[in-house]
């Protein structure tokens, strides 16, 4: 094989990609993000070591940070920059040794392997990846973790973003990727850091919740307009809100439209956002149908994160990268330097040659659940369930995907009872978001928290009526968990969700293919997580 990847959902034939990844890298670009991680690891340990000298070094915080969200799904495709980042990891690695003094004895391969030959990279890199961990039950739990601290990073990045830190968060990611290559570490020792994974997963939602809120205020119930203007338009896909606040004050007065896509939609709750006049709405829908939406919005397109999908030839040269995101051949926005924001000239000159956006829909959908505003409307919500008007609560957060298997997520929420009401994050709610179920007593049926971080508001939402019911098991609420997953961020939500005493979720289209069977029977066992099966089966379950 000239690769191997099994971190997404839609890893070949449900066992990982060996020739190209189904997301669309390349085997050099897999090779080379391995290489990328194992280099991280250097970082985590030279960072460690340093912390117990009291020497503490925030550049090779971010740096992990990072490099660790280059790495997820979608992210990232460039060659060149993640060679880059590669060779910025060895510079950090050596900046800590020099501030140590000295090597300490038994330092891992990946804190003291070094190189300046694009070659020798690619050639280490065909050595360093999964596989080479050769215990199945060692190799699938590190990696649960592994991708676990990637969706950490994710969310770490955005809050860091907005100038908010956890020094915790920090110390455990380091802790984590010091542990993946710890080789005498047992799967006695590694499950209680996969938990362990999940609770950081909680106090950075709970940071990110806090940053995006105090920055931009609580999102409010809103009716989203999902038609276009008559300007030229710049569409924001991906998940930071600084990129998308910077760019609507560039462009404010301009004569060009912003609009939001995909997983940016929940950027239309924010008050702060709303002052923007030239801010018309959504266009489109999940990530994997952005090669049709990009083809026919006609402007440039931003990514400000993960869920890129390789861009046509086509539309190419109107899609622009910016933070984590690399695509080679596409224009990257670089980073803010010396407090200033990101410049996006070269965007918006861009957008004033080009057609307005070609309307692919009209009308309006709602969202803005997040949890402060299902609090406002808590005394409304409690009646509805004491008096049996709303009986279940199914949360159907995560990720949206390709396969065509995912229409189960439309069938189910179309076949729910009507006295029932959804609960979503994350891109899966474009799988039924724009279905008419109407209300209970002025209460939506289905109830948009926001983005995949924000399934942390379903989180405190559920915590909130086990307190007013005077439950002591979150479990004995009247809530049931349906989840899809796609990526990494998707598998810190369900970490955190265990951590928190979450139980009987159902995780689907598929089982992760990285989990092995002893793992996923462990995970079974003590959390009875299961796997979808047909929507009459599993409604039937759920709904007893």
């Amino acid at each position: 094989m000239s690769m191997f990847c099994y971190q997404c959902q839609e890893a070949s034939k449900g066992t990982g990609c060996e020739i190209k990844g189904v997301c669309g890298k390349t085997s050099d670009v897999a090779n080379l993000q391995d290489l990328l991680l194992f280099v991280t690891k250097g970082v985590a340990w030279w960072s460690q070591k340093a912390d117990e000298a009291g020497i503490i070094n925030p550049v090779a915080e971010k740096y992990i940070i990072d490099s660790m969200f280059i790495t997820i799904t979608n992210a990232n495709f460039d060659r060149n920059k993640i060679i880059a980042q590669i060779k910025k990891g060895f510079e950090v690695q050596d900046s800590l040794a020099e501030k140590l003094g000295k090597t300490p004895e038994n330092t891992p391969e990946c804190a003291i392997w070094r190189t300046d030959s694009e070659e020798a990279m690619e050639e280490k890199s065909t050595s360093v990846g999964v596989l080479s961990h050769k215990n199945e039950d060692i190799r699938s739990l590190k990696e649960l973790l592994t991708y676990g601290m990637k969706g950490i990073a994710a969310y770490a990045e955005h809050a860091h973003n907005l100038g908010y830190h956890n020094a915790e968060v920090n110390a455990f990611m380091k802790k984590g990727l010091v542990a993946t290559v710890d080789e005498t570490l047992e799967v006695d020792e590694l499950l209680p850091l996969v938990l362990e994974c999940g609770k950081y997963g909680v106090e950075v939602m709970s940071l990110l919740d806090k940053a995006n809120t105090e920055s931009y205020g609580h999102p409010e119930i809103t009716s989203v307009n999902l038609g276009v203007g008559k300007n030229p338009g710049i569409l924001v896909s991906g998940h930071d809100l600084k990129d998308f606040e910077e760019l609507l004050k560039q462009t404010e007065g301009t004569g060009i439209d912003i609009y939001t896509h995909s997983e940016m939609l929940p950027a239309n709750y924010y008050p702060a956002f709303k002052k923007y006049k030239h801010f018309i709405g959504n266009y489109g829908n999940s990530w994997w149908a952005q090669t049709k939406e990009f083809e026919s919005f006609n402007g440039p397109v931003l990514l400000t994160t993960n869920c890129l999908v390789p861009p046509k030839e086509s539309y190419k040269e109107r899609v622009y990268t910016t933070g984590a995101a690399g695509f080679d051949g596409c224009t990257h926005i670089p980073e803010r330097k010396d407090g200033q924001p990101k410049d996006f000239s070269v965007l918006i000159e861009h957008a004033r040659k080009c057609q307005a956006p070609t309307e692919i829909e009209t009308g309006e959908i709602v969202g803005g659940f997040a949890h402060n505003q299902v609090m406002a409307l808590a005394d409304k919500v409690v009646d509805a369930v004491k008096s049996g008007a709303i009986k279940k609560f199914v949360v159907m957060a995560g990720c949206d995907g390709r396969v065509s298997s995912r229409s189960y997520y439309t069938d189910f929420a179309q076949e729910l009872p009507e006295d029932s009401v959804i609960l979503t994050a994350g891109c899966a709610k474009y799988r039924y978001n724009k279905l008419k179920l109407g209300d209970i007593g002025g209460i939506p049926r289905i109830l948009d928290a926001g983005q995949c971080n924000d399934s942390y508001s379903l989180a405190v939402i559920a915590l909130k009526l086990k307190e007013v019911f005077g439950l002591e098991d979150i479990n004995e609420l009247p809530i049931v968990y349906n989840i899809a997953w796609y990526e990494q961020k998707a598998v810190i939500v369900l970490l955190a969700l265990l951590s928190l005493g979450v139980k009987n979720i159902h995780l689907g289209p598929t089982l992760p293919a990285f989990l092995s069977p002893n793992v996923a029977k462990v995970l079974v066992e003590q959390f009875g997580i299961g796997s979808i099966s047909t929507v009459e089966q599993d409604m039937a379950e759920m709904m007893a």
